[in-house]
């Protein structure tokens, strides 16, 4: 009982360093994880490469998948796009096989009391320092997990009916391989399985004849992540699941069959007394052979799973549900937060929409256009409240202080963008109103508000485009723009007073005049609140 317990225990220092080293990494990288996968083009090798770099980083080849699975929901990457990257995760996530290879407890030491002291005198001026700081400890933390795993299955070497039971595993490499994919289902984790692997060769309980078939197993066990996350997402996203298990199957069984013996010859010659450097190079190995072989024929494994999953167009897109938003993702704050950006700057488009809609039912006394206006304001609605239940959960997870920031940004635009649909909903309100009471805005006023229309429209595009691309020197543009609305306003109050003294305007119409101008003049305001948080970001 003892040994299973400190087994567990091990465990987790290794699940919780692995983590914490990933999250440090995470943070010391930011957004430059988002921008790594938006450069991914149709060329498969850099997705390979890219896979290959981000699964490094986060220290996990499933929730490489999973982000990928997200992003083919999200419909920001293609398939042809995503095999590129699963292929890349699976050489990524051998790192940490090779680092807990090592013996490594002088380095672990050192890096955890650096780290310590990092951490001690880190602040929030000096997030970079905490981030390293957690890196180190991360690190630290995922060896002396490993030497507690290493210490805690060393007593079974001396128990002769455990020897003999993962001896013969060797000569059935069937069950060798069921058992490495059900471990590393039930840890969702394939570097823990490894990690396990390693201490058991470690203590001479594992040979590596023995220990290729778990691995292999491992590598189609590491897939059920991406299976289960693409779960009530649309096709394409579980086809990009499927495309990880075809991949990794197909891998197994040419390694099975075909590569087992000269992949054993060539770590062996590598490492001839070091079992955990063997089973290190074996998985490192197996991985980057498979992508070379398989990646000629991506295309025709993206083929397959279109067969597996044929296209029935029974498929609805619905305009009230996110694009861009997947829960998945949340692990991956970065990531998490580009997404918001994109699903924030398609809901800033659809209250433009509303706001189209609007002035078409004014200037055409259009009744259609004031219901479309209503559903478009209906969509804006939904749209909020899913992306502020969204940002409420991303902030709960570990965030630095830029992140934070930006965290904080999103929340008051999302609701600013909300307050522009509000606006355009009661601009169609007012359309209605002049069609209850069969009343028309004079040329001259109609002439008025399209002019200010036009300028409001560009200030309100203009602050969305700043805050897509960050540009300071365009959001104080449309902090400019939004003055001469704010002359506009006043000088058309001004001439439509004129127009009621000469009688030239009816008293309905013209409270409708004024309160058009209202709304519009707000829209501007909300816009320049945007530009002003772009201003002021650091």
């Amino acid at each position: 009982m003892s040994i299973f317990i400190n087994l567990i225990g091990g465990l987790g220092l290794f699940l919780y360093g692995m983590n914490l080293m990933g999250e440090g990494l995470q943070k010391s990288t930011g957004p430059k994880l988002e921008k790594a996968i938006e450069l991914l083009t149709s060329n498969v090798v850099m997705g390979v490469l890219v896979g290959a770099v981000v699964t490094g980083i986060i220290q996990s080849s499933g929730a490489t998948t999973v982000m990928v699975v997200g992003f083919v929901n999200a419909g920001i990457m293609s398939l042809y796009q995503a095999i590129g990257v699963i292929m890349g995760a699976n050489i990524g996530t051998t790192v940490t096989a090779q680092l807990v290879s090592f013996d490594a407890s002088i380095i672990s030491s050192l890096a955890l009391g650096v780290g310590i002291i990092l951490y001690m005198i880190g602040s929030k001026s000096k997030p970079n320092l905490k981030n390293i700081s957690e890196i180190l400890i991360g690190f630290a933390i995922l060896f002396i997990g490993m030497e507690f795993m290493k210490e805690a299955v060393a007593p079974l070497s001396k128990i002769e009916a455990f020897r003999n039971m993962l001896q013969g595993l060797a000569s059935h490499p069937g069950i060798a391989l069921l058992a490495g994919f059900a471990m590393t289902t039930c840890l969702q984790s394939s570097s823990a399985s490894m990690g396990i692997l390693i201490a058991l060769a470690s203590q001479g309980l594992m040979p590596l004849s023995g220990a290729l078939p778990i691995l292999y197993g491992d590598n189609i066990g590491s897939c059920t992540t991406s299976l289960i996350s693409s779960i009530g997402t649309n096709k394409n996203a579980k086809r990009a699941a499927v495309m990880h298990l075809t991949f990794n199957v197909i891998g197994t069984i040419l390694f099975m069959i075909v590569l087992n013996k000269p992949i054993s010859m060539i770590v062996t010659h590598l490492d001839p007394t070091d079992i955990s450097r063997q089973i290190a190079n074996s998985h490192t190995l197996f991985n980057i052979i498979n992508v070379i072989i398989l990646l000629p024929f991506s295309k025709y494994i993206v083929k397959i799973v279109m067969k597996l999953i044929p296209d029935n167009g029974d498929e609805e897109y619905d305009e009230r549900a996110t694009k861009f938003l997947d829960e998945r993702m949340l692990e991956t704050p970065s990531i998490a937060l580009g997404n918001v950006v994109k699903e924030t700057l398609r809901m800033g488009r659809k209250a433009n929409e509303t706001l189209e809609c609007s002035i078409k039912a004014i200037r055409e006394n259009s009744q259609e256009d004031i219901q479309k206006t209503f559903d478009k304001e209906d969509i804006v609605n939904q749209l909020q409240k899913k992306l502020i239940d969204y940002l409420v959960k991303l902030s709960k997870k570990s965030l630095d202080d830029k992140l934070i920031e930006q965290v904080d940004f999103l929340f008051n635009t999302v609701n600013d963008i909300e307050r522009v649909s509000d606006h355009s909903e009661n601009m169609a309100e007012l359309a209605q109103d002049l069609i209850n009471s069969n009343a028309n805005l004079s040329k001259e006023a109609k002439d008025e508000i399209a002019y200010i229309y036009e300028k409001v429209t560009k200030v309100y595009t203009l602050s969305l485009q700043a805050m897509k691309e960050d540009n300071k020197e365009l959001a104080k543009e449309v902090l400019g723009l939004e003055e001469e609305v704010d002359c506009m306003e006043k000088s058309f109050r001004s001439s439509h007073m004129e127009r009621l003294n000469k009688n030239l305007c009816k008293i309905d119409s013209g409270i409708v005049y004024l309160d058009l101008l209202s709304n519009l003049e707000r829209i501007a305001d909300h816009s320049t609140n945007i530009a002003k948080r772009v201003i002021h970001s650091k």
